[in-house]
């Protein structure tokens, strides 16, 4: 890549008076080889570190630590589960636990002193988070309602368009609105397996 870069930014003095749209292609050409080289430098320095620098990603193991905080943020928590749990893809995981923490931060943003419910549900296939708040006293209040299934719903971060995109990148959905009761209502898909490997 190094290579490239000299040699691009040499080329054009090889000749006597280059046009200038030759002398900005092998500008172009340049850039892009750098680029490419910090690109290749930063890959090289995450591998090098073999995840010595960087912490294991979160997932629903840690779910305590993360209700004790949402707890100590202003609004209760009362957790339930059915079936047998299972370990869950990675991907899957980590999705499940960030929108559940994005839907806590935003009960205790919008909606403090509410009380939430957590209930998640194990399925041979699937797994179903359901967290929900009510209305926040006096005012605003947020809910949120994850299925993560083989089957698929409708709709699927950062706010709800994080969890949107998670939900999508799995193959899976997620749809939010607010609730009769004055909450607010989020609810996804995340398959567990990749849509591909689903039976059809």
């Amino acid at each position: 890549m190094s290579v490239i870069a000299i040699q691009a930014e040499a080329a054009p003095y090889k000749t006597a008076d280059p046009p200038p749209e030759l002398v900005e292609s092998f500008g172009d050409i340049r850039a892009s080889a750098l680029a490419g080289l910090a690109e290749l430098r930063r890959v090289l320095g995450v591998l090098r570190t073999a995840g010595r620098d960087t912490a294991p990603q979160p997932g629903l193991a840690d779910l305590d630590a993360l209700l004790d905080s949402a707890r100590g943020g202003g609004v209760s928590v009362a957790v339930t589960c059915s079936g047998n749990p299972v370990t869950l893809p990675e991907g899957v995981d980590l999705s499940a636990y960030r929108i559940v923490q994005e839907a806590l931060s935003n009960a205790m943003r919008h909606a403090p002193g509410s009380h939430v419910r957590l209930h998640l549900a194990y399925r041979p296939d699937s797994l179903a988070l359901e967290v929900r708040n009510d209305a926040a006293p006096p005012a605003s209040s947020a809910v949120l309602v994850l299925v993560a299934s083989g089957a698929r719903a409708a709709g699927g971060g950062h706010g709800l368009v994080g969890m949107r995109e998670r939900a999508a990148m799995l193959g899976g959905g997620l749809d939010a609105g607010p609730t009769a009761d004055g909450g607010f209502r989020v609810t996804a898909v995340l398959p567990v397996s990749p849509p591909e490997e689903e039976a059809p």
